[in-house]
């Protein structure tokens, strides 16, 4: 009873210390925005107010430009498979026709002529994985021409028509409006995964029972995503048709989620039942209501502005501390909204995707939760297709290295995305040994839980401080930035602020484990 009392006082000091931290961050915000607005770039009249509108990224300049145009568009190929598929009473083949032409009228209109160069890379591999899927070796030669191709399209950037011969340089006069090597990392993903399910096809799998015993949404009579995943396909589903239409599925081209060969090929037969049309219309108006908080953020608070103009040098260290926060909140709902828009139009088409960001990226307190829930999908692709096939848990220091690598190669050849990729994996791994070592210790008694609940929560306040450096140094500062960093932090005023800080995110984390604990609750009553 003394526990629950003291608490939930805790809860109530701990939620008016945030909403006191919100409050100064927001205020401190609106002041720098004020006072920088004439420094800084990539500023556009608004329509809130009167004030300028945060259009400094590119990603989100563009989406927010094209919803209009892109929401018409799939609200056309969504009523014409829809149809089709109603008329003609279309299963997977007759399905994966439908969407692979209406993908590739999609694709035609993004890339121009360099289609071709699509199409060609996607055969290459299906070929290779019908003649050798089922070899010993198959894996290496599946990964080693997938990596060569991603490698390859950044080095020579898409590669030019006029290297093949000048009687086809006529052709880079006509090669879009997205450039197709980005949009290829994602097929690369696919591609690996169709290989990688067709490999593995034969193999006895004693999933299906174990899963749907423990899973809600299967004993209920649905079909969760890990199961779609899991659960080994017919060999007819692995047909060019069927893979094509994988490939370049309209709805999940450009930006995904990610989503296994496996789960996107059961769903051609039979739309996903997950979700009802109530809960997938609500999903939609929770995006509008998202995308209403990005514009009040992109035209009160120029976090991103900040970032790509170069203003650190002339903030004190409290000042960087914010806007850097503010930058990890703006990608974090900017990745929100384009992955979320993308996703919906999925459902409404009957395929269910991994949810990407399943987590506000303020309830991650360590390295594990946050990469779980930041790129969800992608997360769950790395699991099934790098790291288990690794070792898994048993080889996790080494993995580790890995993945995180291939992700920084994966995301594009640049240096920063390496550091940032090596330092995620130095600050992994003394969470793994601790992790590891708290596992081991059985801990008993009132006192001791609350010892072990503390240091967890130092744990968490430093973890939080390892993963802003991170991910600052990987898309806003780069590596030349560190020692600046560093310098400005470990001089006088700096030190306070980093005090000041790190008891912020012991906070922070202590109001994270009050709300693991409510939803422990909440899952035990119902």
């Amino acid at each position: 009873m003394k526990s629950s009392s003291w608490q939930q006082k805790e809860l109530i000091f701990l939620v008016l210390y945030a909403a006191v931290f919100y409050t100064i961050v927001v205020r401190r915000s609106l002041q720098l925005s004020h006072d920088h607005y004439a420094k800084l770039y990539g500023l556009r009249p608004g329509w809130i107010a009167g004030r300028f509108n945060d259009a400094s990224d590119a990603q989100w300049r563009n989406l927010r430009g094209n919803i209009p145009i892109l929401t018409m568009v799939f609200g056309i190929f969504t009523l014409v498979a829809n149809v089709l598929r109603t008329s003609f009473s279309l299963k997977a083949k007759g399905m994966a026709i439908v969407w692979s032409l209406i993908s590739l009228a999609y694709l035609l209109y993004l890339h121009g002529a360099c289609i071709m160069f699509i199409v060609a890379i996607a055969s290459v591999n299906f070929f290779l994985v019908k003649i050798l899927g089922r070899t010993k070796y198959f894996s290496y030669v599946l990964w080693i021409f997938n990596l060569s191709c991603l490698i390859c399209n950044r080095i020579y950037e898409g590669y030019q028509f006029s290297s093949f011969g000048e009687r086809w340089a006529y052709l880079d006069n006509y090669r879009g409006t997205f450039r197709w090597h980005i949009c290829f990392n994602f097929v690369v993903l696919r591609m690996i995964s169709f290989g990688c399910d067709y490999h593995w096809a034969d193999k006895h799998n004693h999933f299906d029972q174990k899963h749907i015993q423990r899973c809600d949404q299967c004993s209920s009579g649905k079909t969760c995503y890990q199961l779609l995943q899991e659960r080994r396909v017919t060999n007819d589903k692995f047909s060019f048709p069927i893979y094509l239409c994988y490939l370049t599925y309209a709805p999940l081209y450009i930006a995904g989620p990610i989503i296994s060969f496996n789960a996107f090929a059961s769903q051609l037969d039979s739309p996903q039942n997950i979700y009802s049309s109530r809960e997938v219309a609500l999903y939609g108006f929770r995006w509008v209501f998202s995308l209403f908080l990005m514009e009040l953020m992109s035209h009160f608070l120029y976090y991103n502005a900040f970032a790509i103009s170069g203003m650190w040098n002339q903030l004190s260290p409290m000042d960087i501390f914010i806007i850097g926060y503010g930058v990890l909140n703006f990608m974090w709902l900017k990745f929100l909204l384009i992955w979320r828009y993308f996703r919906f139009w999925s459902l409404v088409n009957g395929i269910v995707a991994p949810e990407n960001m399943p987590r506000c990226v303020n309830n991650c307190h360590n390295l594990e939760s946050f990469w779980k829930n930041w790129h969800a999908s992608f997360n769950k692709w790395l699991v099934r297709y790098v790291y288990i096939p690794l070792g898994g848990s048993q080889k996790k220091l080494l993995n580790v290295w890995v993945v995180f690598t291939f992700v920084a190669v994966w995301h594009d050849l640049e240096w920063k995305l390496l550091s940032w990729a090596w330092l995620t994996c130095i600050f992994f791994i003394p969470e793994m040994l601790v992790k590891s070592a708290a596992n081991a210790v059985k801990v008993e008694g009132a006192f001791r839980e609350f010892v072990f609940r503390e240091l967890s929560a130092v744990a968490g306040a430093i973890t939080i401080t390892c993963l802003m450096v991170a991910n600052l140094v990987g898309f806003v500062i780069g590596p030349s930035g560190i020692n600046w960093l560093f310098s400005r932090f470990l001089q006088k005023e700096g030190l306070s602020t980093l005090g000041g800080l790190l008891i912020t995110f012991y906070v922070g984390t202590k109001l994270m484990f009050h709300i693991s604990d409510a939803k422990r609750t909440k899952e035990r009553t119902s």
